[in-house]
């Protein structure tokens, strides 16, 4: 009964983040699914629009490539390269140019040493290692403790200095994932700030087409608000825990 309970009032904890995380990506597929399908005047394809955002921002040693896959544009800065999926790269639409000329705002911020996306790449392994290691160790230090993950509101617990110890160690790494994805909210904003105003002062898309592209972008960066609302609220409560342990 208690576990139930104990997972029940989790769900309850985490509801935040769950609900926006689902309207975010509601919003990310509406606007995908619609503006996939409206041509833009111009004709440009992603790929095309992710070189004239390149050259506007004087950067031309930056490799464009195509990549399998739905939505898994990204750009690559250990190679130098803008990766679009097969729904952007060759496609005239004003989600494919939308899409194109955010990964090209990453390659800007590459090019000039922009300080948060540095501060994100250093914190990529650290924040991976960080994640995984840091739960392991947390769970290890409540089984010493004899506290249980869901069910704490009475917990029988007892004198560890160890499972303290690793509690401790477990959040300290864990929160470098809560770090790494508030730091990726102005990289990611700033990306798509400088995408809508080359695409907008060089002509590639105008009027609602512009508008379109500032709704696929918006709704995008919405998932990393939820990650971060996630990741935040994720250790609020390993901490709560802690705390209600000791």
């Amino acid at each position: 009964m208690g576990f139930f309970y104990g997972y029940f009032e989790y769900l309850l904890w985490m509801l935040p983040a769950i609900i926006i995380s689902l309207i975010a990506q509601s919003k990310v597929s509406s606007a995908y699914s619609k503006y996939s399908k409206v041509i833009n005047r111009m004709g440009i394809t992603g790929a095309e629009a992710a070189r004239k955002v390149l050259s506007a921002g004087g950067v031309t040693n930056v490799q464009i490539a195509s990549v399998g896959g739905k939505l898994t544009d990204h750009f690559d800065p250990r190679s130098n390269t803008i990766r679009l999926s097969d729904g952007v790269y060759g496609q005239t639409t004003v989600a494919a140019i939308a899409i194109a000329a955010h990964e090209a705002g990453h390659a800007l911020q590459h090019a000039e040493g922009y300080l948060p996306n540095k501060i994100r790449s250093v914190l990529v392994p650290i924040s991976n290692i960080g994640s995984r290691i840091g739960w392991i160790l947390i769970l290890i230090g409540f089984a010493f403790s004899g506290v249980s993950y869901y069910y704490y509101s009475t917990p029988t617990t007892y004198d560890s200095p160890i499972g303290d110890a690793l509690i401790t160690i477990g959040i300290i790494l864990y929160s470098t994932s809560l770090l790494f994805t508030l730091i990726t909210l102005p990289v990611e904003f700033n990306a798509s700030k400088r995408a809508l105003k080359i695409i907008e002062s060089t002509g590639m898309v105008q009027g609602e087409e512009l508008v379109g592209a500032k709704k696929t972008l918006t709704a995008a960066a919405m998932t990393y608000v939820a990650a971060a609302l996630t990741a935040l609220l994720q250790l609020l409560r390993i901490i709560l825990i802690a705390k209600r342990r000791r």
